[in-house]
């Protein structure tokens, strides 16, 4: 089953996280060894997630870039491995780099997760078009390392939605299908705990741009912020419950993609919630 198919059902998709790093923000140095990567991956498909988001930079605030050839190292024999032993399940790479991004789709990877809206790569809008893979374009405001450095926006969804537009329009020149884009509003990423409030109040303007929208609210530090306080987040080991909420305001907003770093939990949370609202909308109808 392709990714579009799987788009085009009536439910919202799982994208689980799988970092193969040694310093992300929630999970970094669990997963980097490949045999904890591989039964991790086992584990997420089992519990029901539709797509693997493989990545081997963290992108946390203050974060520092990887050497790309240290990046390839990371993800390449991890992509392999789940390409060959789960057929059925959607790949993602997260990068922003086109020759990470080029080595994981001969690797198997279907989709290419960039962070930076393909702004911080020359080369990735065509890659992605010669390659004929789905990509995310994600708003970012700076880079990992400095992009919480004082955030500001006039309006902060006005501003995401013209630069999809815009992402969108050059996608299109580079000669990628429109139905193989999605959207991110990045939150978290240059973005203060208001502005990804008022992101995630206002999900329903991104359908504008008539492209399925990601979002990846899982474990992150403004849930933390509005449990506890700006100065003390509660820590992300205990953001399961708040980013649940999240997920379930997702659902309302027509979100299609949810990207988490806990597959089981959502899953669950989200058949209740498809069922409650399949037997209201049947309701009705009759």
């Amino acid at each position: 089953m392709t990714l579009n198919d799987l788009l085009n059902s009536d439910r919202p998709l799982i994208m689980g996280v799988l970092n193969v790093t040694p310093d992300s923000f929630f999970d970094g140095g669990k997963y980097n060894l490949l045999d904890n990567a591989l039964n991790h991956s086992q584990e997420m498909v089992a519990q029901g997630a539709d797509i693997i988001d493989i990545g081997g930079e963290s992108t946390r605030p203050g974060a520092e870039a990887v050497d790309e050839n240290e990046e390839i190292k990371r993800i390449v024999p991890v992509i392999e491995r789940i390409a060959k032993q789960f057929k059925d399940t959607i790949i993602s790479v997260d990068t922003y780099k086109s020759s990470v991004a080029n080595a994981a789709i001969d690797s198997g990877a279907a989709v290419v997760n960039d962070i930076s809206g393909l702004t911080f790569s020359a080369g990735m809008a065509k890659l992605v078009s010669e390659r004929n893979v789905h990509v995310i374009i994600m708003h970012i405001k700076g880079t990992p390392k400095n992009m919480q450095l004082n955030p500001a926006y006039t309006n902060v969804s006005r501003e995401i939605n013209d630069f999809f537009h815009k992402r969108i329009d050059y996608a299109a020149t580079a000669g990628i299908k429109k139905e193989k884009i999605l959207i991110d509003p990045g939150i978290g990423f240059g973005k203060t705990t208001q502005h990804n409030l008022e992101i995630m109040s206002n999900l329903k303007n991104f359908n504008t741009t008539g492209c399925p929208l990601v979002l990846g609210t899982s474990r992150k530090s403004f849930i933390g912020k509005i449990l506890v306080s700006e100065d003390s987040p509660l820590p992300a080991s205990e953001r399961l419950y708040g980013s649940l909420a999240a997920c379930a305001w997702a659902f309302t907003s027509s979100v299609k993609v949810l990207r988490v770093h806990d597959v089981k939990e959502t899953k669950q949370f989200l058949k209740v919630l498809e069922t409650i609202t399949k037997t209201k909308n049947e309701r009705v109808l009759a």
